[in-house]
């Protein structure tokens, strides 16, 4: 056990009163710019489970107090209110640091035990079904959750981030010259998670039982949801093409049922396809900043490592 220190109390203190008090904090892995914390809090006489996430100290918020977590608990809210399984929000608000304060859904997260324990099993059976309904349900979700402008043009914007980085890679200028070329009709406008894949899921012995990370939601093409899921990375060494634990038809017939747009199976691939150039830049980005000394670190020049790997997914799937 690990100790979160005077933020984490006064963020209890705050929400709970001055009587309450942290019986255990665990600091959890992940993250840069921002802190999550396991807490239990016992306060009047009960134990709440709960998740604590905390803008890291020294973090410039330019328009104002806890604006990007306040942000992620609208989205969370209207995504309960359309049937998407998430965390309960239990306060926001700033406390030293602006914070978030969530219910803590017991589950696994981590998509090799989930693709490999016996324990998950009879999740790993109907995982996709539920993953369809889940996207479905965010689809749902009213446009305003999302305050921001009309979505930029996907394939301009990541260009643009390729280019800065200076490098040179064939295999991603390829993958966006026959992505420009090959453009689908579009899906429609949606709430888009941005982030839906296995390792971002609460999965228990009988399935999904939470979405998280949803810093990355913004309005586009709700089949990017759904081609993203499918990119071999969330598959982790299974070849069962939907987060490793499902197949391409299952998954569209679920969300269809659940109330999504239909799906063109071309579009699909060319989301999954964009899914993994994206992924690719990425990756480049995340080399780069362990190689100039932004952040030296193990994880990232691993990640780094993997730009070879999305290049042959690339040429493959082309």
């Amino acid at each position: 056990m690990t100790s979160a220190g005077d933020p984490a109390a006064g963020v209890v203190h705050e929400v709970f009163g001055d009587q309450a008090r942290v019986s255990s904090a665990v600091r959890l892995p992940g993250g840069a710019s921002r802190e999550t914390w396991s807490l239990d809090v016992r306060a009047g006489g009960v134990t709440h489970e709960l998740v604590l996430r905390m803008d890291g100290p020294g973090t410039a918020l330019e328009t104002g107090a806890g604006s990007g977590l306040a942000a992620e608990a609208r989205l969370m809210r209207a995504a309960a209110e359309t049937g998407v399984p998430v965390p309960r929000i239990v306060a926001e608000g700033t406390a030293g640091r602006p914070y978030l304060l969530m219910s803590r859904v017991d589950g696994q997260t981590i998509p090799r035990k989930i693709l490999r324990d016996p324990e998950f099993a009879g999740a790993r059976e109907s995982l996709t079904e539920q993953c369809g309904a889940a996207l479905a349900a965010i689809h749902r979700m009213p446009l305003t959750a999302v305050a921001e402008d009309p979505p930029p043009d996907p394939l301009r914007q990541w260009r643009d981030v390729l280019d800065l980085t200076g490098r040179a890679h064939p295999a991603f200028e390829l993958a966006f010259r026959r992505l420009d070329e090959t453009r689908p009709d579009p899906g429609g406008i949606a709430v888009v998670h941005g982030d839906f894949r296995n390792g971002n899921l609460v999965v228990g012995p009988e399935g999904l039982r939470a979405v998280l990370d949803w810093e990355l939601a913004h309005v586009g093409d709700p089949i990017e949801d759904l081609g993203w899921l499918c990119v071999r990375a969330w598959r982790f060494g299974s070849p069962r093409p939907v987060g490793g634990f499902g197949d391409y038809d299952t998954l569209v017939a679920a969300y269809e049922k659940a109330g999504g747009r239909r799906v063109d199976p071309a579009a699909l691939r060319w989301w999954e396809t964009f899914g993994v150039l994206k992924w690719g830049v990425i990756c480049v980005m995340q080399a780069m900043r362990h190689l100039e000394g932004g952040a030296r670190s193990v994880e990232l020049a691993a990640i780094g490592r993997r730009v070879c790997e999305t290049e042959w997914d690339l040429l493959n799937l082309l």
